[in-house]
């Protein structure tokens, strides 16, 4: 086994390159724990999640001064309007799955079934979808991105980052614009996720059992990891599809189910 501090580094680094690109953090980090045989608590996977939340402000931190800067005008606000509505309908829904004490499972099975799925849906919406030139995020597209940000916290593997982007293509949306909404969206939500299990933590006298030095290793490993991700896709996404995504999804899912199939 590896030693702690090197653990959380690896942790760190699958957290932060997978966030947003559309592979699944959740599902590489519950992978990266079984092959590692390593477990941390699913406070440290969430809380970790926040630094590389904060590498988005600092990689769109023009649009997002623009935005603040320009909030009275008619675009600016409502483009920030579409985020809240989107983040406060993910919002009720992780409540609603907190109040139920949902739990992420332990076994890769589920995992491999997502990654797959996911995978073959963008190649299939890469090649059905041949207009990908909408501007404009609507209000229909705020709700569905919503909701597709929510159903991927439920199901390890389908990558908060891909449902959004996906449902985006489907509905049209440019890459790039989908690709920005959905990093933009992506700071809120994982902040107040990991604001919120570190407040249960604290409430339910946990905070002890927190390593908060190995927390801060994380979160700033995925910070670092993060921002070069993100800054890379950025430029990816101008000039090529999601396909290259879609066929690691499925020859990582293949790779994971195999072996059980064989089993």
């Amino acid at each position: 086994m590896l030693p702690e501090w090197l653990e959380v580094i690896v942790l760190g680094i699958v957290e932060g390159v997978t966030e947003f690109l559309p592979i699944s953090s959740t599902g590489h980090l519950l992978l990266a724990e079984h092959w590692l045989r390593a477990r941390q608590s699913d406070a440290f996977l969430i809380i970790i999640q926040g630094g590389a939340a904060l590498a988005v402000l600092l990689a769109f931190k023009a649009r997002v001064g623009r935005l603040i800067g320009e909030w009275r005008t008619a675009a600016a606000r409502d483009y920030l309007l579409k985020l809240a509505a989107a983040f406060v309908l993910t919002g009720l829904g992780g409540l609603a799955l907190e109040a139920l004490d949902f739990q992420l499972p332990d076994t890769a099975t589920p995992v491999g079934v997502a990654l797959l799925a996911g995978g073959a849906l963008f190649l299939l919406v890469e090649r059905l979808v041949r207009s990908h030139t909408r501007e404009t995020v609507t209000w229909s597209l705020a709700v569905a991105i919503g909701v597709a940000q929510l159903v991927a916290a439920v199901f390890p593997g389908t990558s908060r980052s891909g449902a959004t982007i996906l449902i985006a293509l489907a509905m049209g949306l440019n890459r790039s614009v989908a690709v920005e909404f959905t990093f933009l969206l992506g700071v809120p939500t994982l902040l107040a996720a990991g604001a919120l299990k570190l407040a249960a933590s604290l409430r339910h006298g946990e905070a002890g059992a927190l390593a908060w030095d190995m927390l801060a290793l994380g979160s700033a490993v995925s910070a670092v990891t993060a921002f070069l991700a993100v800054r890379w896709l950025l430029r990816y996404v101008q000039t090529h599809t999601f396909d290259v995504f879609g066929w690691y999804r499925i020859l990582l899912g293949g790779a994971v189910l195999l072996p059980l199939l064989l089993a």
